[in-house]
């Protein structure tokens, strides 16, 4: 049964400093807050108009003034809770009638109402950027010494220190919060970031794994299709290794759906093998790679380059032959390991790289290797290359 449905809600956890208000009751309460902790400064207004020290028309003039005041200052504080935001010229122009009220009710009813100017140096703290509020807020306590001085007490002196204090310390209230807001929302953005990179790895991972075992599927069976009328027992064979296969292509998924795949160089050689002769392509493979010292990830990099590579012979060149090498070489930026994969076909459809290709070059950028495809004299090569070591990051 849900809140409504009951006929109460139920109060939700407090709200964090620079959190946004999760529905206008938050906000009514965190506003009501802010302003419980000033009003002890209109005591002294409210105190000297019904104490009955002023003519009656000074007085409504004096309830009027200070209902002005306190509705200037209140729209300020609650000033994002309206449709459009407040502009910087409203806000000086708000802020100005307050100082200007402030100055009026002084001068004309007494010292009583100089902590109006509190009022204004908070506005100033908390509505103004802080390199503005940084000058008006002593400017708010000069106007506040001259109007004491004006009044003859000495009360100004007294809260002239109080005045500035308070400016200042709201200026660094209002930018923690300001800075508190910043950091959630920038945090937001990291987790929507890990997210998307999340995503992408799915996409690349589902893309080689299935890419390859369907593509061994579809020639298994194209094979099991012509062989069965002659040779029934070599289709059966056939049929057996889409089983195989199908299997495998399911715990791969799995695998990498839950991020723990870590494909290894040598079991790709020998399906690269398999593969090639399946699809009649005549395959060099070398049988044990050199990959002492290579980290996980780099090897893990090469074998996925691999597995795209050879798919994309299989699907796309129509090649008669393809050769795979992979040496250790020695660069400028220190060794490598090179894994080439070379064929006698088409190279495709010549239409710039797919997603497969994008990929692999994005996994090999992590591993701080590069990848290198494109036509030559006889047909297509591509080529990667990762550092021998780990990556320094």
């Amino acid at each position: 049964m849900t809140d409504d449905q009951c006929g109460e809600t139920r109060p939700g956890p407090p709200i964090a400093l620079g959190q946004a208000a999760r529905n206008r009751r938050e906000l009514w309460r965190r506003k009501l807050l802010w302003i419980g902790v000033w009003l002890v400064f209109l005591s002294s207004p409210v105190h000297d108009l019904v104490s009955g020290n002023h003519t009656t028309g000074a007085t409504v003039a004096g309830w009027l003034g200070l209902a002005v005041f306190v509705a200037v200052y209140l729209s300020l504080l609650f000033r994002d809770m309206g449709a459009a935001p407040y502009t910087s010229k409203l806000i000086t122009t708000l802020i100005g009638s307050m100082a200007v009220l402030a100055v009026v009710l002084c001068l004309t009813l007494g010292s009583a109402w100089l902590g109006l100017f509190c009022y204004v140096s908070v506005a100033c703290g908390i509505a103004l950027p802080l390199r503005v509020a940084f000058w008006t807020i002593p400017a708010t306590g000069a106007v506040l010494l001259v109007v004491g001085l004006r009044t003859g007490e000495d009360e100004a002196l007294n809260l002239l220190v109080l005045v500035v204090l308070i400016g200042f310390a709201m200026t660094g209230v209002s930018q923690l919060v300001r800075t508190t807001v910043e950091l959630r929302k920038a945090r937001a953005t990291v987790a929507q970031l890990a997210a998307n990179e999340e995503r992408l790895r799915l996409a690349r991972d589902l893309h080689d794994l299935l890419g390859h075992s369907l593509s061994l599927i579809t020639l298994k069976s194209e094979l099991a299709g012509r062989m069965l009328p002659d040779h029934p027992d070599k289709a059966a064979q056939q049929v057996a290794d889409i089983e195989q296969v199908s299997r495998q292509a399911l715990v791969d998924v799995r695998e990498a759906v839950t991020g723990y795949r870590r494909p290894r160089l040598a079991p790709e050689l020998a399906g690269a093998q398999v593969a090639l002769t399946a699809a009649g392509i005549t395959a060099a493979i070398p049988a044990e790679p050199d990959l002492d010292g290579v980290p996980e990830d780099t090897e893990s990099a090469l074998a996925w380059t691999l597995r795209e590579a050879i798919t994309n012979v299989v699907r796309h060149s129509g090649a008669a032959r393809c050769t795979v090498d992979l040496v250790r070489r020695q660069t400028l930026d220190g060794p490598v390991v090179e894994l080439s994969v070379e064929d006698d076909g088409s190279g495709g459809s010549g239409n710039g790289p797919g997603n497969g290709l994008t990929g692999l070059t994005e996994r090999l950028e992590k591993a701080g290797g590069t990848l290198e495809a494109g036509r030559v004299k006889h047909g297509f090569r591509l080529t990667a290359r990762v550092p021998a070591g780990p990556v320094a990051t």
